[in-house]
């Protein structure tokens, strides 16, 4: 027995002295190297120049976060900077800091992740990093609720562009500027001391300060020393609200802020601070470019704040005002203008991404629109934890406001004619100043006139007879005339063509279309067949145009109205002159059995006339030769008739089947088919006719100008054109109106064999 127990007390002791060696052998393996750094907070310590910071972690609570593990970066201000940051506030010391004012310093200059001077530039993606592409952090601080003066409640600010998500604390971010993303971006030193115009840009800044020793080891993560102490940036909310004299900026915002009672961000309040009050959201309506306290930028890829932010320039007070007084001339107060005219305007002022001090001037703003201020116009620049923010002395006008359609867009009285332009081409067109536009305003009262009206109720436009006023209105979408009528107001004047009206001209319409003025009076081929016009009471230049205020509407033929109803309106006029120049060609279409349909009612009226294969609603422009060009062509064989004294037969029994052929050519080959040529200079070259060849292949004429600015100098040259002997245009007798289509006077007819 005695041998057993000194036996088992042997194998004990040896087992015991093995596993000893074990632990010790496995102890050594898994130590922590000698040569490994020390966490964030003993490195701060053993370089003895960081013991204001490391006083303020204490305060703020955060020894242990920062003393054992984690993953950070943090950028560290040294006792200098805390010297000079104690001088400018005042603060004797950290001791006479409070802990949340501790808890601000430490929190915004602490980076989530570990990150050394050339991973700060990392645009992090689900595909890896994309390198020199990233100048922004998400840091540890956040606001949770505060006092916004323009809500009796606590407040939590927006974290999305028209949401909020409950897990998302809105941290803020904080700025860096380091060589390679400048490099890339195109950026100089000058960009940096635009911001920051008291400090240097030393190719690593945070914020306004220089980083001095970067990429210090730790064993949580990396140290990178800097200047100058940085407290939490405000978004672009808050340095609006903080600063007066964007106060009247401010209030626009308050008009379309909304707050949202959050019964979750409620509990989470009352149970943290002991007290009962209701916490709601401020967020933005999504309509605008972006919520400027929304610091997350879009978030669609969790990390996108890391290379993008806000801007916004914001006009003072006076600026603001003074531009405020001219958009709400006619509608005198927001209240009473359309609610997008408050969102036009905020919008104006936003850009969706972020834009350097180089490129103010050129970036397209979230209305596709550059800048109208001037650089020196620009009076304060802050990049900010959501954005950069520039303070201009003169307000950005917005081109929904100084064009054209800022002049219908703007005027209650054209709510009808706004609401036209909206739903179509029109308001982009007529706002985008690289075009210059005329336009003549249809008065809501007018556009009634006509019979049509929006229902509201119904979201929907109607239309009733004004034959039969007392007749029930019929719905419809009305869409395709509206816009058309609207079209036909809006005249393309690249060169100020319709500034003057008291002469006579003619322009193209936004629809490719046709109207005229003769002596302050306007005509579109509708007011030409009803015997109407349109009449001037009054003007207004705009930035890319003018506009007139009328009695009247423009309006266009009804497809009722035919080319051969307006070339017999021509050709059987009760004026001389006009007779002369049209009256034969309109005897030989109606003499040509092959072209000129007629149908005539039981008692002899007629209630429809066209030219057969030539279909109403498409564009063309006509010829038409004089009379005396006409007898000049029959004593030249070219139409039938006597060629002794150029009397034209106009009668098809008489005619020889050639002849009958020669008299169709001859129409057909002085009509351009799908095009409207007007005689002002701006349209020449070849264009096909309504005549083919044997072959089927479409003849063509010739349009010239020896002098486009010299309207008289408008020739049309056939095929068989020697030189000098073109077809002149008669401007006296031409650019007359009709449906789609204009007719013109020339003194020779065109060789269409």
């Amino acid at each position: 027995m005695i041998r057993i127990f000194y036996g088992t007390i042997f194998i004990f002791f040896i087992v015991f002295l093995t596993s000893s060696c074990k632990k010790k052998a496995f102890d050594d393996y898994f130590a922590r190297p000698d040569s490994l750094a020390q966490p964030i907070y003993q490195q701060l310590q053993a370089k003895g120049r960081f013991t204001n910071i490391l006083a303020c972690i204490d305060k703020a609570g955060f020894k242990t976060t920062l003393g054992t593990a984690g993953f950070w970066t943090f950028f560290a201000p040294n006792d200098d900077a805390f010297k000079a940051y104690f001088q400018a506030t005042g603060i004797s010391g950290v001791a006479a800091m409070d802990s949340v004012t501790a808890a601000s310093i430490v929190s915004f200059c602490l980076v989530q992740n570990s990150y050394r001077k050339d991973q700060l530039v990392q645009f992090q993606t689900s595909k890896g990093p994309t390198p020199n592409d990233s100048y922004r952090r998400k840091t540890a601080y956040y606001d949770f609720t505060y006092k916004d003066p323009s809500h009796s409640g606590v407040v939590v600010a927006n974290n999305r562009n028209g949401n909020y998500v409950v897990n998302d604390n809105n941290n803020k971010y904080i700025p860096y500027f380091i060589d390679g993303y400048f490099n890339v971006q195109g950026l100089t030193a000058t960009d940096y001391t635009s911001f920051f115009p008291g400090s240097t840009y030393t190719g690593f800044n945070v914020a306004g300060a220089r980083v001095i020793n970067a990429d210090i080891p730790a064993e949580n993560g990396i140290i990178h020393e800097i200047d100058k102490v940085i407290t939490p940036i405000p978004n672009i909310e808050q340095y609006i609200t903080n600063n007066p004299q964007y106060s009247e900026f401010r209030k626009l915002l308050d008009m379309v802020a909304i707050y949202s009672y959050n019964a979750t961000l409620t509990r989470r309040y009352n149970i943290l601070t002991g007290k009962s009050d209701s916490v709601f959201i401020k967020s933005y309506p999504t309509s605008l470019a972006f919520a400027p306290n929304n610091e997350s930028y879009l978030n669609l890829t969790q990390t996108d704040a890391q290379e993008l932010a806000w801007t916004i320039a914001i006009p003072t007070n006076t600026a603001l005002l003074a531009w405020e007084k001219e958009i709400l001339v006619n509608l005198g107060s927001f209240k009473n203008a359309p609610s997008s005219v408050l969102i036009d305007l905020i919008n104006s002022f936003m850009w969706n991404t972020t834009v350097w001090p180089k490129d103010i001037l050129t970036t397209k703003n979230f209305q596709v629109q550059s800048s109208s201020f001037a650089s020196g116009d620009i009076t304060d620049r802050q990049v900010l934890s959501n954005g950069n923010f520039y303070g201009t002395k003169l307000a950005h006008q917005a081109n929904v406001f100084r064009s054209v359609y800022g002049k219908v867009y703007l005027d209650p009285k054209y709510s009808l004619m706004n609401r036209i332009f909206y739903e179509s081409d029109l308001k982009i067109s007529t706002s985008n100043p690289a075009f210059k536009y005329t336009v003549f305003m249809m008065s809501d009262a007018e556009v009634k006139n006509l019979g049509y009206n929006y229902d509201n109720d119904r979201i929907q436009w109607s239309y009733l007879d004004p034959a039969t006023p007392t007749a029930t209105p019929t719905l419809s979408l009305n869409q395709d005339r509206l816009t058309r009528i609207a079209s036909i107001s809006v005249v393309n004047t690249p060169n100020g063509e319709f500034d003057n009206l008291s002469g006579t001209g003619v322009g193209e319409t936004f629809n490719g279309e046709y109207v005229k003025f003769i002596n302050n009076k306007v005509y579109g081929s509708g007011n030409v067949v009803d015997g109407t016009s349109v009449s001037i009471d009054s003007s207004k230049l705009a930035y890319n145009g003018k506009v007139y205020y009328t009695k009247g509407l423009l309006h266009f033929a009804e497809n009722s109205e035919t080319m051969a109803k307006s070339i017999k309106r021509l050709g059987t006029s009760t004026d001389p002159a006009t007779l002369a120049r049209f009256s034969y060609f309109y005897q030989y279409l109606i003499g040509s059995a092959s072209l000129y349909n007629v149908t005539v009612d039981g008692s002899g009226v007629v209630t429809s006339e066209n030219i057969i294969g030539v279909p109403v609603g498409t564009f063309y422009t006509v010829f038409i030769p004089t009379n005396a060009a006409i007898t000049q062509a029959v004593k030249d064989g070219l139409l039938p008739g006597n060629k002794t004294t150029g009397a034209p037969n106009f009668t098809n029994s008489t005619q020889t089947t050639a002849e009958q052929q020669a008299v169709a050519n001859f129409i057909l080959y002085h009509i351009l088919n799908k095009n409207t040529v007007a005689q002002d200079g701006k349209k020449s070259g070849v264009y096909g006719t309504l005549l083919n060849d044997v072959s089927g292949n479409t003849k063509t004429v010739t349009v010239f100008y020896s002098n486009p600015a010299d309207p008289n100098t408008m020739e049309v040259r056939d095929a068989r054109y020697v030189s000098g002997q073109g077809s002149t245009v008669t401007l006296a007798g031409s650019n007359n109106l009709a449906n789609r289509t204009l007719i013109h006077s020339i003194n020779k007819v065109l060789n269409f064999n």
